[in-house]
């Protein structure tokens, strides 16, 4: 029998020989070569339906005993949200989850159901879970796969969804939910129930590393897929040299040793300039990744090419995913370790940023640059781009980092009397420990409101709020109820993000504090002084 690539490559990852898999799981491979995606049936013509994947995961989850199927949650139009559990866990509940005291991965797809791609790598990647073809990352993972996480947005499918993308010549799904929301935006907000499952999930599976899968357009450079680390500057330091000094150069030169997969951090030419600089996108953790890292843990984002084939947008998706669970395999004592110790160590004290600006990460990367032909889609005729096989070097500035603009002190805890229902809503969702206590008479720094800056035009449905104003100590101290949140906790930074009136993301910014925001009063939350 033929060794699976990955073990014929990962001695070369991090230089680890332990993920060979032994002649036991071997033995146990079943063939599944039957059960097709409807990408494979129709030579990647189509993507596969929801009907279709649950029908898939239901013979999937049937061949194996460690494979179990649950739901995350539900979508706005009632869909189930599937999840897989690949573990050996007695049910795919999140106490048996955390209880097995492995390494946790979640895989995730869809998100924008337009970019179509992740959600067929994972059916086949949960295909080859269930063959028994990758048995020896049950030793130390517990794997939890969300193939199609926005599961409205994926029956909508038209031929036009995605403008210039080169296949599924069949159509896709389009990028927003069924409310017109882009889930990518909704992690802080948390208006749509996808997202509310998303965050519920994040509290009670608390995953190590997560993986994110997309499609990218934009600029015509070489790489067949882009990745991005969490990029806002409050992700622990530790998280951030893991990914950008060992993990992702890793996985960069075995795509490209062993696949012949072009990869790169992600990044776009200015639209509107001629200035050649290799630019990220964005810090705030309304998008995934960022939202992740946010909480502590590691994530990764990848972006297929979108003028790249379909088949080749599907298959190097999957290789990548495939490379990261065995990086993660051969690295899981040292995760559980460093996610410990970021939980252990508490951000009280510091300055974190509440605004940052991108910042140049490298004067001079070498970008490979690329090139498309125009054809057109053989059903409605409009203008479709195809990658060439070109690869044209060009060393310019690298933009891949933010710094911040702005900072807030971290206090020992945040104060809030008479607590509105929508901000308790908001600590309950992203699972922020809180507690209620009566205050007999404590010393607190208020945040007075200057001005309000709303934004003209609505973005996700809600018009951005900007406060201005300054903290200062308060004349006399609170007493009476209120919700006191401590910054000593695994998600100190998050609750500072969403609670700091300056946040560029937070709960101020979305308006989710209603009419407590007004000039010339006090910020509903105090701050403990120094």
């Amino acid at each position: 029998m033929t060794a699976p690539r990955h073990l014929l490559r990962f001695t070369f990852l991090l230089c680890v020989a332990a993920s060979v898999m032994p002649e036991s799981a071997a033995s146990r491979q079943t063939d599944l070569s039957f059960l097709l995606t409807r990408a494979e049936q129709t030579q990647y013509e189509e993507t596969t339906r929801y009907d279709e994947l649950v029908g898939f995961l239901d013979v999937v989850v049937r061949q194996h005993e460690h494979l179990h199927l649950t739901q995350m949650g539900y979508s706005v139009e009632g869909r189930a949200i599937p999840l897989v559990v690949f573990g050996r866990v007695a049910h795919a509940g999140p106490d048996a989850v955390r209880g097995s005291g492995k390494t946790r991965v979640y895989l995730q797809g869809n998100i924008h159901a337009g970019e179509v791609c992740g959600k067929e790598a994972l059916l086949m990647l949960l295909r080859e879970f269930a063959s028994g073809r990758h048995d020896a990352l049950l030793d130390s993972l517990v794997i939890m796969v969300a193939p199609i996480y926005n599961v409205d947005g994926n029956e909508r499918v038209r031929l036009d969804n995605r403008p210039r993308q080169n296949g599924p010549v069949g159509g896709m799904g389009q990028r927003p939910n069924a409310d017109g929301l882009d889930l990518n935006r909704d992690h802080m907000k948390f208006r749509s129930p996808e997202a509310r499952s998303v965050l519920r999930f994040m509290t009670g599976y608390d995953p190590h590393v997560s993986v994110d899968l997309h499609t990218t357009n934009g600029t015509r450079h070489a790489y067949n897929l882009t990745y991005a680390p969490p990029l806002n500057p409050n992700t622990p330091g530790a998280i951030d040299s893991l990914l950008r000094d060992e993990w992702l150069p890793a996985l960069t030169k075995t795509m490209k040793n062993d696949t012949d997969w072009l990869v790169w951090y992600y990044g776009n030419l200015p639209f509107r300039s001629g200035e050649q600089t290799w630019s990220t996108f964005d810090h705030r953790p309304r998008f995934n990744n960022n939202y992740i890292g946010l909480r502590g843990r590691i994530a990764i984002l990848s972006e297929a090419f979108a003028y790249d084939t379909f088949r080749n947008r599907v298959l190097s998706t999957r290789d990548f995913t495939e490379d990261i669970l065995y990086l993660v395999h051969a690295e899981a004592g040292r995760i559980a370790a460093l996610i410990a110790e970021i939980d252990a160590t508490p951000v009280t004290g510091r300055h974190l940023a509440v605004r940052s600006q991108i910042a140049e990460s490298s004067p001079a990367t070498e970008i490979l640059m690329g090139d498309v032909a125009t054809t057109r889609h053989p059903g409605t005729g409009q203008p479709v781009l195809e990658r060439l096989d070109v690869v044209r070097p060009v060393v310019m500035p690298e933009f891949g980092a933010f710094e911040p603009t702005e900072t807030s002190r971290v206090p020992r805890q945040w104060i809030i009397p008479n607590a509105p229902a929508t901000l308790i809503d908001a600590l309950n969702a992203h699972g922020i420990i809180y507690a209620r206590s009566e205050l007999s008479s404590i010393d607190v720094e208020s945040f007075m409101i200057d001005s309000l800056q709303v934004a003209d035009r609505a973005f996700q449905q809600i018009n951005e709020v900007t406060v201005f104003g300054r903290w200062m100590r308060r004349s006399e101290p609170l007493t009476g109820s209120a919700i006191v949140v401590p910054s000593r906790q695994p998600l100190g930074r998050l609750a500072h993000y969403l609670l700091d009136p300056r946040s560029d993301d937070g709960l101020a910014n979305w308006g989710l504090l209603g009419d407590t925001l007004q000039a010339g009063r006090s910020y509903p939350v105090f701050r403990t002084p120094e």
